[in-house]
């Protein structure tokens, strides 16, 4: 299933995609929070099934009516995995990482499908990176490799947007990493069911329609059964935390290039069996 955040008039709600169209699933007697939907486990799965089956004309929403918010608007942690590529793993860098690399960003940073990044007067080096992102279905502390696979409720794509040049500044990168709007999500949060193989989807991000990452997930060090596995032996993860699993290098193309983001470009992330998230970049106000 393709689950969705939406707002629709005043308020939000969670639905199923289907074609162009949504299935309000507070329409039969769900949750119109996701993460308070996950936390029902395989009682809201099933329960969407079977509505599945006979879908209703009164429970469908066009989609050009609602807006798509993040899957997960208000995420508890979110988790990001540095150098998690074979051809990404850092300049001068020639053997893999031991450990997984990891940092935070903060919720302010959750836009979803079509919100706009916006580009503060304070930095001049926004940057993109296309992720896989795993969402956590079940609490999990202290859970084996083979346990962390039953944690996962998802699939979603993320970009994890950066400001080079305040990330630089120090060793730490959060607050390069933590502007508004530097973390758009989305369009949904595909069920784990649905992605059997999560290491052998095309990954691939365009600027205004030109190609500047591409790669399978396939060449991913840490999976998300290790990464959650490792995690959890530091804290707990609770149901609708997310992981952002690395991001590829650039195509060389586009690593000559040298160019951040400006008001004016789209930037456009697909990953097979997942997607497209799309966002535009405007310049913001002091």
């Amino acid at each position: 299933m393709h689950l969705v955040t939406f707002r629709h008039g005043p308020g939000e709600g969670i639905g199923v995609q289907l074609g162009a169209e949504i299935l309000d699933l507070s329409r039969i007697g769900l949750p119109a929070d996701m993460k308070a939907f996950l936390s029902l486990g395989e009682t809201a799965l099933a329960q969407t099934h079977e509505a599945l089956a006979s879908v209703k004309r009164e429970w469908l929403l066009p989609e050009s009516d609602v807006t798509l918010l993040a899957p997960v608007p208000r995420p508890e942690k979110i988790l990001c995995i540095g150098h998690n590529y074979a051809g990404h793993i850092g300049i001068g860098r020639t053997e893999l990482p031991e450990h997984p690399n990891l940092f935070c960003k903060t919720v302010n940073v959750v836009i979803g499908y079509n919100q706009p990044i916006v580009i503060p007067p304070i930095t001049s080096q926004v940057d993109f990176e296309a992720e896989l992102m795993a969402v956590i279905g079940k609490r999990a502390r202290d859970v084996s490799e083979a346990e962390a696979q039953t944690c996962i409720a998802g699939y979603t794509i993320f970009n994890d947007v950066s400001a080079r040049d305040y990330q630089k500044r120090t060793s730490q990168w959060m607050l390069g990493k933590s502007f508004d709007t530097f973390g758009p999500m989305g369009p949904a949060l595909v069920t784990a069911d649905e992605i059997p193989d999560p290491y052998n989807l095309e990954l691939e991000l365009t600027v205004n329609g030109v190609p500047a990452q591409r790669v399978n997930t396939c060449d991913m060090i840490f999976s998300v059964p290790y990464l959650i596995s490792y995690i959890s032996q530091v804290m707990t993860l609770e149901v609708g935390d997310v992981i952002a699993t690395g991001t590829p290098s650039r195509l060389p193309e586009a690593a000559e290039q040298k160019r951040f983001l400006q008001a004016g470009d789209v930037v456009e992330i697909t990953i097979e069996k997942l997607g497209a998230l799309r966002n535009p970049v405007v310049n913001g106000n002091r």
